[in-house]
């Protein structure tokens, strides 16, 4: 079931309440014209298909392995489009912050603070993001269980803030790759919260040689199909029209014209475990 507080965020598009939820769009804002092309071109796959929907893209990309990698357009620009996305298509939309000071600098643009897994134990960051009242995403560290994401949880609801999700993302294997628990689903939905399935950023394969993150795109739909059978609220896929040329994750981001297809086969697979 879809909480209160994302059936609200939900308001303004039709969707069959059954189905799993949708935060979907390219790793990182890098114009305006792809912004609002994936915008244009996911809202409407999804409301043929009755997926409600949020609209991702990061504004800043602050963790990346070499000083020489894309970090954005800037703050405010990044901001900016990316809630001129939601304003044009009517969707909610998230963006990622990453240390204390920009929760209120991204609150008037965005619907859904996300908390990189890297920074779920900052007890500061998390603090400061449920201060201002809006959804809360924690991304499950790579280096921890689903049930001590518990602790994240705790933080934001005694600083008055309930309004919480929990996205798996995979766990650290070896040092260049990761595996995904499935049973970290139910064990945090055990936490009271929507958990999410992190389609892309499971399928990273980090601290390669190049200073650039490998990733295994072939299998998004593997990932995300186990993650509906496993009971997941909602998926989290990345996506762009042209993967090869993206400035960040192109490795492992779903080419945008292979998205429908894929959430087409995920909404039959959803009707049939429900």
């Amino acid at each position: 079931m879809i909480p209160g507080y994302l059936t609200e965020l939900f308001k303004h598009q039709q969707y069959d309440s059954n189905n799993f939820f949708l935060i979907a769009g390219p790793c990182v804002v890098e114009s305006e014209e792809l912004v609002m092309e994936i915008g244009e071109k996911v809202s409407g796959i999804c409301k043929n298909l009755g997926i409600p929907y949020v609209f991702k893209a990061s504004y800043r990309k602050a963790n990346r392995t070499s000083a020489s990698s894309f970090t954005g357009i800037g703050d405010d620009n990044g901001l900016s489009l990316i809630k001129k996305v939601g304003d044009t298509y009517q969707l909610p939309t998230t963006s990622d912050i990453h240390a204390h000071d920009e929760a209120a600098m991204a609150a008037p643009f965005i619907d859904i603070l996300q908390i990189p897994a890297f920074l779920c134990r900052q007890t500061d960051l998390l603090l400061a993001a449920a201060d201002t009242g809006k959804v809360v995403n924690v991304k499950k560290g790579q280096f921890l269980s689903g049930p001590s994401m518990k602790f994240a949880v705790d933080k934001i609801k005694l600083a008055g803030n309930d309004k919480i999700m929990l996205t798996e993302r995979g766990t650290t294997f070896g040092y260049q790759d990761l595996v995904v628990d499935y049973r970290n689903i139910p064990w945090m939905q055990e936490h009271g919260c929507p958990v999410i399935m992190d389609c892309t950023h499971s399928l990273q394969q980090p601290n390669q040689t190049t200073g650039v993150t490998g990733g295994n795109p072939q299998l998004i739909g593997t990932i995300a199909k186990a993650a509906i059978a496993a009971g997941a609220d909602g998926l989290f896929i990345e996506t762009h029209p042209n993967p090869a040329i993206a400035k960040s994750d192109g490795a492992n981001m779903l080419r945008l014209d292979l998205l429908e297809p894929l959430l087409q086969e995920l909404v039959r697979l959803k009707k049939a475990v429900v």
